[in-house]
């Protein structure tokens, strides 16, 4: 049995959580820091960290309370070590090298990317995992920073088969929520602006599914592309705009559901495509757009009966540290620990294995 210590700091969330052997929740704190960069329509990294320079103790007080727990219950400290924003990583992880040293703990560094697919297995999803009918496992990472489909094999071998090369989905929307002047998070208000709206109005580009004229090339078969869609929502402002009309009402509404629609689309539509290309047993949405409600609806009615669907709880889709910590048990059953001295990192390194499969 191991109790561990997870800390986020990835971007603008300061969390810490406790998660008993790798599945069992204890604690989940989260502090937000929306309103803070709401202001400025976006995260701002530098005020990011200073946030978490006076958020980090205040939020583990408050995992340790909820937990009923002290720093002599826990067995390691598990931390994001990157991808993310560099000066909001730096002070989660180096608040983790104090924790860690203060206390007489063991450091473990956390790969954010693979912490979200993770997250879908908190609480309920070892018996997943340690199915191997459910192999091999597709993971489609959706987020503000990610579109990412990763292929998982019974060992725990892993590979991507495509990513964004532009835009993410979740920049996409966070960009079309600014473009229409709803306000920032984007995510959260287009999926309620877009309530009730008609998803076929008006038509949004579906880039890199073949669906142009062009023939799509073997290399982008998986790949996403997201800024064609926020470019045709530019244009399609302008002229409206030029026409006279006002975005409110039917036309906002109708305009902010065709546009997630279109996102909707090729997310769910690239995932089934390698879902049946490479047979696999099945699939995994997470994410901080995984909390989306039609994106989920159409996964559940789209995934064929013979392939499981395995989703991230709302609660665990966007940063959170209790996935960090779940992450945190594989490598402490394994050993693999950080050295002290070891750096955060900005940008998603090559993976090609996760430590909570093939164990």
């Amino acid at each position: 049995m191991a109790v561990i210590l997870g800390i986020e700091s990835s971007c603008d969330e300061s969390a810490c959580a406790i998660v008993r052997d790798g599945y069992e929740v204890i604690s989940s704190q989260v502090a937000s820091q929306i309103a803070k960069h709401a202001v400025h329509g976006g995260v701002v990294p530098e005020l990011a960290a200073r946030e978490h320079l006076t958020a980090l103790q205040r939020v583990l007080d408050a995992a340790l309370t909820e937990a009923k727990m002290t720093m002599d219950d826990i067995d390691a400290v598990a931390v994001t070590q990157g991808p993310g924003l560099m000066p909001a990583l730096l002070v989660g992880f180096n608040f983790a090298k104090g924790l860690a040293l203060g206390h007489n703990k063991k450091l473990i560094g956390t790969n954010h990317f693979i912490a979200h697919i993770y997250g879908a297995f908190l609480e309920d999803g070892k018996s997943v995992i340690e199915d191997k009918e459910r192999y091999p496992m597709l993971a489609l990472v959706v987020s503000g920073g990610h579109t990412s489909l990763m292929l998982l094999d019974e060992s725990g071998k892993a590979r991507h088969l495509g990513w964004t090369i532009d835009d993410a989905a979740g920049e996409a929307l966070d960009k079309g929520a600014k473009l229409l002047d709803l306000g920032y998070p984007g995510g959260p208000i287009m999926q309620k602006t877009g309530e009730g709206g008609d998803i076929n109005k008006y038509h949004f580009p579906r880039p890199l599914t073949g669906t142009s004229g062009k023939a799509l090339s073997e290399e982008n078969r998986f790949n996403f592309s997201f800024s064609g869609i926020k470019t045709a929502l530019l244009y399609h402002v302008k002229r409206e705009k030029e026409s006279g009309n006002i975005f409110e009402g039917e036309l906002l509404k109708d305009t902010v559901a065709s546009y997630q629609e279109a996102v909707i689309d090729v997310l769910v539509r690239k995932t089934l495509d390698a879902a049946k290309t490479f047979k696999v047993g099945s699939i995994v949405v997470a994410g901080g757009v995984a909390c989306n409600k039609p994106l989920r609806e159409r996964f559940i009615a789209k995934t064929p009966s013979n392939i499981l669907l395995k989703m991230a709880k709302p609660i665990h889709c966007t940063d959170n540290a209790a996935m960090v910590a779940g992450l945190g048990y594989h490598y402490w059953k394994k050993g693999m620990f950080t050295d002290i001295n070891a750096d955060a990192f900005a940008r998603l390194p090559e993976i090609s294995e996760v430590p909570f499969i093939g164990e």
